[in-house]
């Protein structure tokens, strides 16, 4: 018989239904729109970010001109692919297009953006067409540093995928490891802070061991970390011990776990103690916000974006505002669910300006759901707000996932992650 939920597990439970629910909330106000508000908005991006930015603009004024510039016309999500590369889902449950934001009279260019004139206030694309703009919202995510690890470059990616961004490398870390004879190894390796998805790696790591357990039982997994410490580090290590106690093994930076070279050639990973021959080699290198940021002027000597935690606007140039992956949002991490809370607080201090309005201060929500296995689910929740020119956490408004909840629990909050997943894309894709 399980045991029944004691209060706090319910009232926690309560909070994620209600954060699943709403996919990503964020506490603002409408504008009072002026009769001749309206005006250019171009939307770089249609990921989490940018898409949800460019509909919630149009939902508050009509009136405004919207414009968004995705490469792409497949939108292929990171959340959850980790469960592709684990054979527990197929990409194409992965992918989305853009139809919707079209019957919401958004304008969508499939050209890529090359540079951006922030004198003139215009996208330049790929194809010489220059789009004009009173405000400019780059949501552009993340580039890989292919310079920020010895030996891994995008040959090497071939041979070592990153899989850090969804699609092609994806399925081809999925066919490696389907390849790999039962006893090989898996080495991951990973970055320093700060990059995409904090907790990913070790969710990677989880499913990949699970896939192993239930696959290829004689293999091990080696984390090589250039951390001593990652996000719901106690969570993982516990369901670690309890579902891969000797099978996952961790390596913290000050156990030698920082890579320090790659040979793509021989699968091995070089660190300060030692090497490691993989039969599979997952490299999560370093990263920086996607090229087109360097382009605009709005990335710092880090590779990041550092904005105002009001409207998002860069501090490094007027008129163009940064959300996603690449902005630097203080304590919110890097997550799915947080660039879409961003964008709407952006949206609205977009709406505000263009109507000669002074914006509101947000209260942004972000939730990071991560699998340890199929019915095994993790989180944490945090609530941030404009402090001290940053985007600060609220003190005692988040919180992590019961150190000692029951199998039940897990349960409820991997329902609740594959709830979340089908929220939120419902609601920026439609």
């Amino acid at each position: 018989m399980k045991r029944q939920p004691r209060s706090h597990d319910v009232n926690r439970r309560d909070f994620l239904k209600r954060t699943a629910a709403s996919a990503a909330a964020v506490t603002l106000a409408a504008p009072a729109i002026a009769q001749n508000a309206g005006g250019r908005v171009v939307v770089v991006g249609g990921g989490f970010a940018g898409a949800t930015c460019a509909r919630t603009l149009k939902r508050l004024d009509p009136r405004t001109s919207v414009t968004l510039i995705e490469a792409s016309q497949t939108f292929t999500a990171c959340p959850f692919s980790n469960n592709v590369i684990a054979g527990l889902r197929d990409l194409k449950q992965q992918q989305f297009d853009y139809k919707k934001l079209d019957a919401d009279k958004i304008v969508v260019t499939f050209v890529p953006a090359m540079r951006v004139d922030a004198d003139a206030r215009a996208v330049i694309l790929n194809n010489g067409a220059k789009l004009p703009y009173d405000r400019l919202v780059l949501a552009p995510g993340i580039d890989i540093q292919w310079n920020g690890l010895p030996g891994y470059n995008e040959a090497a990616a071939d041979r070592m995928p990153h899989a850090w961004k969804a699609g092609d490398q994806t399925l081809l870390l999925r066919k490696q490891l389907e390849s790999m004879n039962d006893g090989g190894l898996v080495v991951i390796s990973a970055p320093a802070n700060p990059f995409r998805c904090p907790p990913g790696p070790y969710e990677r790591a989880s499913l990949i061991a699970h896939y192993l357990k239930t696959r290829k039982p004689k293999s091990k997994l080696i984390i090589l970390d250039a951390k001593d410490a990652f996000s719901k580090q106690g969570l993982f290590l516990a369901a670690w011990k309890e579902l891969y106690p000797d099978l996952i093994e961790w390596v913290p930076l000050s156990k030698g776990g920082r890579v320090t070279e790659v040979d793509p050639k021989t699968n091995t990973l070089t660190t300060e103690f030692g090497s490691h021959r993989a039969a599979v080699a997952n490299v999560i290198p370093p990263q920086r916000a996607a090229r087109i940021a360097e382009t605009a002027g709005v990335a710092d000597k880090t590779g990041w974006c550092p904005i105002d935690p009001v409207t998002f606007e860069s501090k490094l140039q007027q008129n163009i505002h940064v959300i996603g992956d690449a902005c630097i949002a203080g304590g919110m991490p890097k997550s799915a669910f947080a660039a879409n809370s961003q964008a709407k607080g952006c949206a609205a201090a977009i709406a505000k300006l263009l109507a000669g309005e002074k914006p509101d201060e947000p209260r942004l929500i972000n939730t990071c759901y991560s699998l340890v296995a199929p019915d095994y689910g993790i989180s944490v929740a945090g609530v941030y707000e404009p402090r001290g020119g940053v985007l600060a956490d609220v003190k005692g408004a988040g919180g992590v996932s019961p150190a000692n909840a029951p199998r039940s629990a897990r349960e409820l909050e991997a329902n609740f992650a594959n709830g979340w997943f089908k929220a939120i894309t419902e609601e920026v894709f439609g």
